[in-house]
């Protein structure tokens, strides 16, 4: 059994040089409502998640900061995560949502990039059924927008979406781009080889940055190291250490093992970098790319 099976102990994670920031993780109150997939059937997420319960996981390995991400569609949902940053310290940032194909976009991504927190914007493009979707000329302002603003823009893709990523970036290539959960590769049904493909010209190609994070969900519910470590070696050997930010996807991660589990094997995964190299994954380059002081 996997949990049985750790060779790290509790609190060894302290360790880890340099300032820790978790570059992807979720709050939400299901009485706000705007949680279109967030349905019964979730069991163990469906409920509400706030900072208290996130603090105790991160003084588990030794503190830090986050940045927290939207989960729902709504710009008030984005509101309800700034007031999260105001009230906790340890909220490093906000990565929001507006209606990118508004005509009010660029007005209203202005408005909420006054406030200090906002970091960046995500459109849900895995739940858009049109993979070009994200290459609507109605976007373009707001792409410019977010450009202007300073911000950066999470792509939360699959495979599918890469070829009309790098098509994207081509059009904008000043945009501050992370690819979310490595762009959520099949991992339980094996097809590496289309990801790996369209995750390499991603990273060769242009200057986008990638996330280490959510593999896990992508994994079959008995995953281990060994299933994990082909596509955290290829984002490694496409992305760099440099290039890299590392994320609990919590509390989605209770899906699949859980906080502790994926942080732990993470650090076993990234065992043989330098501790520079593990340091920049693990805080320095969510500081870096997401200017967050």
């Amino acid at each position: 059994e996997r949990r049985a099976a750790r060779s790290l102990h509790p609190g060894e994670d302290r360790t880890v040089s340099g300032p820790k920031v978790d570059a992807h993780q979720h709050f939400w109150r299901l009485s706000r409502g705007d949680y279109g997939w967030l349905t019964p059937d979730l069991e163990v997420i469906y409920r509400d998640f706030e900072p208290a319960d996130l603090l105790p996981l991160m003084e588990g390995t030794g503190g830090g900061r986050t940045v927290v991400v939207q989960a729902a569609p709504s710009v008030a949902e984005t509101r309800f995560l700034l007031g999260l940053a105001d009230a906790t310290e340890w909220i490093a940032g906000v990565v929001g949502w507006i209606d990118m194909a508004s005509r009010s976009a660029a007005e209203t991504l202005e408005a909420l990039a006054a406030h200090r927190a906002l970091r960046g914007i995500r459109p849900m493009i895995q739940d858009i059924p049109d993979p070009d979707w994200m290459l609507d000329d109605r976007l373009t302002p707001a792409f410019e927008a977010v450009e202007r603003c300073g911000l950066a823009f999470d792509a939360l893709v699959r495979p599918v979406h890469l070829p009309r990523l790098l098509r994207l970036l081509e059009r904008h290539p000043a945009l501050t781009v992370v690819v979310d959960h490595g762009a959520k590769p099949d991992i339980a049904g094996g097809d590496f080889e289309t990801w790996a493909r369209g995750i390499r010209r991603i990273a060769g190609e242009t200057a986008a940055c990638c996330k280490l994070s959510g593999l896990v969900t992508e994994a079959a519910s008995d995953w281990d190291d060994a299933a994990l470590r082909p596509y955290v070696d290829q984002l490694l050997d496409c992305f760099g250490p440099e290039r890299l930010l590392w994320g609990s996807d919590w509390p989605v991660v209770e899906l699949a093992g859980g906080y502790t589990a994926w942080r732990e094997a993470s650090l076993r995964l990234l065992a043989d970098l330098t501790a520079d190299e593990r340091a920049a994954i693990l805080g320095g380059n969510a500081i870096r790319v997401y200017q967050l002081g």
